[in-house]
């Protein structure tokens, strides 16, 4: 390291977090940066100049751990040594920690390239210390009000960040949300937009929660030729013209095969390929959307990111499956955590490929209301969560705020004789196991601290590994 003080405090880090890890007081994520940065603030700065290949930096509400890990692997295809906080570490501590546990024994970072997932509030902290090469922003929506505060507050200063990224610098945006398009405009870097094209999935947006649906020019509200969830979609302005940018990366077919899977078919400046992608859901498909495009802004050849992608298992708790033990039930953990993400997820299971109106289906939803999940959980009114109401056999509700989760399922007109509330997550997991008809597969649906713990259960009974250990 250029500066010695930074040197002595990358070693007090690292020491920190392999002692936090032998002691099992966690995976050493955080504490090695927040040590560091005490005595050496400008440690981040130092760490991601020495990267021979720069930083690049993946943010937004839904889907950037998946994102990110997606173009994690696509990177290491092509031959770079990724370093990447690959835990979910996203504050500025938990990307210093990331930083400095790829040091060699000079201080001095073993990666070629850093790649970190950002959380949206610290996002333009991260680009003032990384000075990254590439910025994704994948979309923009209500998320823990408590802890962020409105989407437009964000969007400012993400815009106030970004205005001082240089021309050699990169940033791949959305062309579906408009906020997050708006923020390629007058920018002195390179911007590049992806989108969404297949009118098959435009469904319809529910009005309350659609966080951008005001022009970002002039205030009218957007008119929509397609809406496909919440706020994206293609969106043009009434009064002034403004309108969603044209993508360089099209989702231009888009297959969907329930709970399995989707089939993309995508188009990009030279060229056009089809990827079967192992993980379900629209905001999957668009997570490998994002991803290829990075890849491809950053000069990787297509077929690898192809390649990667069609092999590529999700992060844990994201569309994690599980058996429970060596010949059990199967499980499949999808996080939720806003009323976008919940939407979707629910989206995902009842229109699979089981027959229409059949009430086949077997779901765990743990809510907490923690600082990491966020306090408010007035969240659950805004998802729609009507549509397991006809679809689901048996529903088990678990967590902290259980008993809101069940009232929420009652007024979505889900039979009271269906719901079973467990606020215990380790008795709630048995009893839902109990229940499962041979075959059948529990769909468990935490949010963000309630998938913590529902892990480090699991990974006691010996099911699944520890997240840091992934």
């Amino acid at each position: 390291m250029r500066n010695p003080m930074n040197a002595f405090a990358g070693m007090v880090g690292k020491a920190a977090g392999g002692l936090a890890r032998r002691l099992h007081l966690g995976g050493g994520t955080t504490l090695p940066g927040t040590l560091a940065r005490r005595l050496a603030p400008d440690i981040l700065r130092d760490l991601s100049a020495a990267l021979p290949h720069g930083a690049v930096l993946l943010s937004g509400t839904n889907g950037k751990t998946t994102t990110s890990r997606m173009l994690a692997e696509i990177l290491r295809a092509a031959g770079e040594r990724v370093l990447h906080n690959r835990a979910g570490a996203n504050l500025i501590q938990g990307l210093t920690a990331t930083a400095l546990a790829d040091t060699d024994w000079r201080g001095r970072p073993q990666a070629t390239i850093g790649l970190f997932e950002t959380d949206e509030a610290a996002l333009p902290q991260a680009i003032t210390e990384t000075n990254p090469r590439l910025v994704l922003i994948h979309n923009l929506f209500r998320d823990q009000l408590d802890r962020y505060g409105e989407v437009d507050t964000v969007a400012r200063a993400w815009r106030t960040a970004l205005a001082t990224l240089p021309p050699s610098a990169t940033v791949v945006l959305n062309a579906d949300d408009p906020a997050v398009a708006d923020l390629g405009h007058g920018l002195a870097a390179r911007v590049f937009y992806y989108g969404l094209d297949d009118e098959r999935h435009a469904v319809g947006a529910g009005a309350h929660i659609a966080d951008s649906q005001f022009c970002r020019r002039c205030g009218q509200r957007y008119a929509y030729a397609l809406a496909f969830y919440a706020h994206i979609g293609h969106y043009a302005c009434p009064r002034c013209g403004h309108r969603r940018p044209e993508p360089q990366v099209h989702l231009a077919r888009l297959e969907l095969r329930g709970t399995d899977g989707s089939r993309l078919y995508l188009r990009y400046p030279g060229g056009a390929l089809e990827i079967d992608l192992p993980l379900p859901g629209l905001y999957n498909a668009t997570n490998a959307t994002a991803a290829l495009a990075a890849a491809l802004a950053l000069g990787v050849p297509a077929h690898i990111a192809r390649r990667t992608l069609e092999h590529f298992s999700a992060a844990f708790g994201r569309i994690e499956r599980v058996t429970a033990g060596p010949d059990g039930p199967a499980m499949l953990i999808a996080l939720i955590k806003n009323p976008v993400g919940a939407t979707e997820t629910v989206r995902m299971l009842t229109t699979g490929t089981a027959e229409s109106g059949a009430a086949n289906l077997h779901v765990m939803i743990a809510i907490n209301d923690r600082f990491a999940d966020g306090t408010d959980v007035s969240w659950l009114w805004d998802a729609e969560f009507e549509p397991l109401a006809t679809r689901v056999a048996a529903a088990t509700v678990s967590g902290t705020r259980a008993e809101d989760m069940a009232v929420r399922l009652k007024y979505a007109n889900m039979p009271e004789g269906r719901i079973t509330l467990e606020p215990n997550l380790a008795v709630a997991v048995d009893q839902a196991l109990a229940g499962l008809p041979p075959g059948a597969t529990l769909f468990i649906l935490p949010t963000y601290t309630a998938m913590l713990e529902l892990r480090e259960n699991l990974a006691h009974r010996g099911w699944v590994r520890q997240f840091w250990d992934e």
